[in-house]
Formats: C-alpha cells, structure tokens, sequence
C-alpha cells in the first residue's frame, strides 16, 4: 500500500517518532529519520529498521530549531529519496513553569521546535507532493491543542498553533490528492513524558506518584496511558486509502480526556 513512498520523521530517534518510523517501515516506506541522540543507537536504529523491513532508511542530524538546517534536511531528502511523500512533524520538547516564571529562552525554544519547524518542513514539502497528486502530512498534536492546562504556556500555545497550521494546510492541499491531520493524543508513557511527571511534581510540591495518579491519568478517564504503538498504528491508517476523506482534522487518541 506504501510501498515505495518516502516518510521523513522528526523527532524519531525515541519515543513516538521511533514508532512511527518503525510501523512506517514495516508498511514498505522509505525512511528518513530524524533527532538527536547517541550516534552509535541511532545509526543502530537506522540499520536495523533497514535490514529488517528491507526498506532505504536515512538519518538527517538537522536542528530543528534553524531553518538553514531546515533547509539542509529537505534538500538531503529531495536527492537521495526524491522528496518527502509522508511527512510527520513530530519533534517536540516540553517544559513546565507558571508564566510569570517561565524562561523566556524556553519559550522560544519549544515555538521554534513544537510549531515554527513543522510550517518550514511543510513549506518545503508541499510543492512536491502537489506534484505528485498525493502526500500525507501528519502533525503531532495532544490534547493540549484542544485544552489547557497550567504551567505549559508555551506547549499549549505550540500545539493549539500546529492545529491551525493543520486546517490551513488541509484546505491547500485537498485538491492536489494531499491531507494533513492532527493526531491529538493523551499522555503517553515516554522519556518526555516522564520529564513531565518530574518538572509536574516539582512545580506543584508533589510526589511522583501523586503528579501520575491525580495530574496525568486523572486527565484520562481510561486510567490508561496511551501506547506509541497505537500512535504509530494511527498514523499509519491515516496514510491509507480508508483515510483518503479524513482531512484537515483533530483527531483524539487520549481514552476520552477531551471528550465533551
């Protein structure tokens, strides 16, 4: 079904990304990868995904944070695997702080990753895929692109813009054969998510297990976190011919956080 296509993935050197790339290989796609990390893990990663989907699988060390580099990455992605076909804006950090309190380096830093990075890659895939007749463009969202919370202004205000960017993006691509969807899900058990849990409970003078039973899985009815593999599995269904209608929208995988 994606035989063949090309799927560049920020952020997916851990946690969800990584899924997604994986369950994205296994579906035939050509991969591009992208994040930091350990070299040897990640050229680890890069090979196995390679060897066992015997998919073309590449790495871009890109900083996310700079469009120069941006920049670098897609034209790394055009000549050696003909341009983006699937493109998963991923890539995100977090931080938590009142607002009177919140740095403002952070700040920039989590709009320039969490929402200005994924308007460059867009930009400079759109073109293509219009070419094309078809390409799919997933953001990763959260429930926060939907709600708030306190002491995440700068993730919020990210993620309720990636919502925007989504709907503008959908609407300028669907008469090119191109989608673009949000995929909005709940707490997932990840690296990030555990720093989460620790800058919670320091900002809020809690336990960890206090911060996980009645912050994070008190958001999900569920009582459950969500699993990277059911992200990846999402995403996969939205790049497939049953999701050719499903466009421009917020999707929730959150066990009915943001249910109303």
């Amino acid at each position: 079904m994606l035989s063949g296509k090309t799927a560049l993935v920020t952020g997916s050197t851990s946690g969800i990304g990584k899924a997604i790339a994986t369950r994205l290989a296994r579906e035939g796609c050509n991969i591009v990868l992208n994040g930091f990390g350990d070299e040897a893990a990640i050229e680890a990663e890069r090979a196995g995904l390679a060897k066992e989907f015997g998919v073309k699988v590449g790495y871009s060390s890109a900083d996310l944070t700079n469009p120069d580099a941006i920049e670098g990455m897609m034209g790394y992605v055009a000549r050696d695997f003909g341009g983006v076909d699937i493109l998963v804006n991923n890539a995100g950090v977090q931080y938590v702080a009142p607002i009177e309190e919140f740095p403002v380096a952070k700040w920039d830093l989590i709009i320039a990753l969490n929402l200005t990075s994924a308007f460059h890659t867009t930009r400079m895939s759109l073109s293509g895929m219009k070419e094309k007749g078809w390409g799919r463009i997933i953001n990763t969202g959260s429930a926060h692109a939907k709600v708030a919370s306190p002491f995440k202004s700068a993730y919020v205000t990210a993620k309720h813009g990636l919502a925007g960017l989504t709907k503008v993006t959908a609407l300028e691509g669907a008469k090119h054969g191109v989608r673009c969807n949000l995929i909005c899900p709940g707490y997932v058990h990840t690296p990030l998510v555990d720093g989460q849990i620790a800058d919670t409970a320091k900002a809020r003078g809690m336990t960890r297990e206090q911060v996980i039973e009645d912050v994070i899985l008190e958001a999900q009815p569920t009582k459950e976190f969500v699993t990277v593999e059911q992200i990846a599995g999402f995403t996969a269904f939205l790049c497939s011919p049953d999701a050719d209608q499903i466009n421009g929208a917020e999707l929730s995988i959150d066990g009915g956080w943001t249910a109303e």
